[in-house]
């Protein structure tokens, strides 16, 4: 096939913008993608020539070299892994495969992106981290185990196309080479490219290598020294999870978190442990300080790099670690698996099973412990983690009670939203309160002026402030401490029993008026009954205890879920004058037009309260007009 030229995806265009007019801090980080990526390309080489050995060629000395010529301003990094076919590399480089494309553009605008361009690892696009510093790219790629003739050149000035054509390489595997731009030559010099690499990519397992230029005494004449290009390993190539504890510095570890998790942040924990016994395993594990961007996209890839007795065999096990906890970054190697694992055998494996609980059990107990031990920063990893740790309360039900006790929430009781763990709140329950409360909405000061919140107040009963939407469905069914966990919002509330004789009159009282109202909402709500959680707010809408919470309902409908229909149930305020009136027009005129009305406002006024649009705006607006203009005039004489 002869050379083709083709136009990049639209949202390759705007990263490539990006990556060329933005001013980022720290260019030098295109040489710890491009290194990153020839890594990933000899593991699945190596992994694949287990079951494949024609893949080999003939050569098992796995490693990573980079070439710089000064004359033409270029700088190769060439491995000798996997390599592409001429698909691949279109699909690889053209297009940018992300369902979140828009979303992460932003995200790659933002100030901290921008202050930390190292980031950008996080997304899989650090090859485009290249045109920081190149004005034209060209990569030179032949897959393992097909003929010399069969290779393919890619190349591209980031100017919107790029072009792909057949060609010829000797050996199997990936040449990117960079053609600097002017005033980024100083990536040519050797201590420059030694000190990133030593950064960046120490840890690389396969040994990245530069031909350097060195002075020896000549084995010719005595005295004299001769010029000689010696092949030099840059990296330490150590398996720093096989190494003791003691002899590794915080600072390795550090560096060896920013080189598997593409974050340029140090870690919040570092989880480094050896098991034995029924499944032998050394696992080297990180606790982020800040939540990766992409987390909550279907893409993200989460679980440890697996491997068997230092073979890597695939980037991110996700049966090694339950859901919840996808956040965790790290090694695991394991003695035990066969190297020609797959995904399919790890989904019933007992070795695997038997690993996944180990880890767990270690990551929730260093959490317990940071808990204990560092609350500020505890504190700091639960804002950025605390909605994803919080999932393991619905699944799994076995842990149920270690994860309830690293959840913070805020609440009523703390004016400055500062968060209490559930024994602080169950600790300060006053005597007589049975139940745990909470609320739920979608920020702090939203929530803590709720009217719904009106009794608790009065009563001194605290009530935690819940703002993901998922808090409603993970705490309906979870117990602490024997006490059960009941909504602000929904149920029938009762908090001062002693009450019941006066409750009771007031149903006698405006049984009739309670009854119209019925009869007018029938088509809207379920019920209406007199409220026991109002104290100055005339009405609410409330939902019976197994129904969805308004913000569940909400972000099930925007997934394109079908939600059921639940009508809610409207309840009042015995004690709030307007009922009274209304008694007063109801016994004056049952059919009075204005008492029906009033009755469609008081409905409208709950739907608005519990954050739903009302039916009628217009009509809504009119009515509550007219309410004006009476009492104006009334005001007048």
């Amino acid at each position: 096939m002869s050379k083709t030229n083709l136009e990049f995806k639209t949202e390759v265009k705007q990263l490539l913008d990006l990556m060329i007019h933005s001013l980022y801090s720290h260019k030098e980080i295109f040489i710890r993608e491009i290194v990153s990526n020839a890594s990933d390309a000899i593991d699945k080489a190596r992994y694949e020539s287990l079951t494949n050995s024609a893949l080999l060629e003939g050569d098992k000395d796995w490693k990573i070299k980079i070439t710089t010529d000064i004359e033409a301003g270029t700088i190769t990094i060439s491995d000798n892994g996997i390599g592409m076919t001429r698909d691949e590399i279109v699909s690889s480089l053209g297009t940018i495969a992300h369902s979140g494309t828009k979303e992460f553009l932003a995200a790659l605008q933002t100030k901290e992106v921008k202050e930390n361009p190292e980031l950008i690892g996080q997304f899989g696009v650090g090859f485009y981290s290249s045109f920081m510093v190149a004005d034209k790219v060209t990569v030179l790629t032949r897959k393992a185990g097909t003929e010399k003739s069969s290779a393919t050149k890619w190349e591209s000035a980031a100017d919107g196309f790029y072009t792909v054509e057949d060609a010829e390489k000797e050996g199997k595997g990936t040449d990117v080479t960079l053609h600097l731009k002017e005033d980024e030559k100083t990536y040519l010099k050797e201590w420059e490219i030694k000190s990133v690499v030593t950064k960046y990519s120490d840890y690389i397992e396969h040994p990245i290598v530069m031909d350097v230029e060195r002075e020896k005494d000549s084995e010719i004449k005595d005295g004299e020294k001769v010029k000689v290009i010696e092949e030099e390993t840059l990296n330490s190539q150590k398996a720093i999870w096989l190494k003791d504890k003691s002899d590794i510095k915080k600072e390795e570890y550090n560096e060896f978190y920013k080189h598997i998790s593409h974050d340029y942040t140090d870690p919040a924990q570092v989880i480094h442990f050896k098991a034995e016994g029924t499944s032998e395993f050394s696992a080297l594990l990180y606790v982020p300080s800040n939540v990766p961007m992409d987390i909550f996209y279907k893409e993200y890839k989460m679980g440890p790099t697996l491997y068997v007795r230092r073979v890597q065999i695939m980037d991110h096990c996700e049966q090694l670690i339950p859901r919840y906890l996808r956040f965790i970054k790290g090694v695991v190697d394991s003695s035990d698996l066969p190297l020609n694992v797959s995904r399919e055998i790890l989904q019933s494996n007992r070795q695997v099973d038997i690993i996944n609980k180990s880890i767990t059990k270690k990551v929730l107990g260093t959490l317990t412990d940071m808990k204990k031990n560092d609350s500020e920063g505890y504190l700091k990893f639960y804002k950025e983690f605390g909605k994803i740790l919080k999932e393991g309360i619905h699944f799994d039900a076995g842990r149920q009670e270690a994860i309830s006790e690293l959840l913070f929430f805020q609440s009523i009781n703390k004016a400055d939203g500062a968060y209490i763990s559930l024994q602080q709140y169950v600790d300060a329950m006053p005597e007589g309160q049975e139940d745990i409360y909470y609320i739920t909405g979608t920020s702090y000061d939203q929530v803590k002026t709720s009217p719904y919140l009106e009794a608790f107040k009065e009563k001194g009963y605290n009530v935690l402030v819940m703002l993901d939407e998922v808090d409603d469905f993970i705490v309906g069914g979870l117990q602490y401490k024997e006490k059960k966990f009941k909504s602000a919002t929904k149920g029938d509330i009762t908090l001062d029993k002693g009450n019941e004789t006066e409750k009771k009159e007031a149903e006698e009282k405006y049984q009739a008026l309670i009854e119209l109202i019925k009869d007018q909402l029938k088509e809207e709500v379920k019920d209406v009954r007199l409220s026991g959680r109002l104290k100055d707010t005339a009405c609410c809408l409330v939902g019976d205890e197994g129904d969805l919470d308004p913000q569940m309902e909400k972000m099930f409908k925007a997934m394109g879920q079908n939600v059921p229909v639940n009508k809610r149930i409207l309840e009042i305020n015995a004690a709030h004058p307007i009922f009274n009136s209304m008694k007063n027009l109801f016994e004056k005129e049952k059919n009075s037009a204005s008492l029906k009305e009033y009755i469609t406002l008081l409905y409208d006024q709950a739907l608005l309260l519990e954050g739903s649009k009302i039916k009628d705006p217009a009509a809504f607006a009119s009515a509550v007009t007219r309410l004006m203009v009476r009492e104006v005039d009334k005001a007048a004489g």
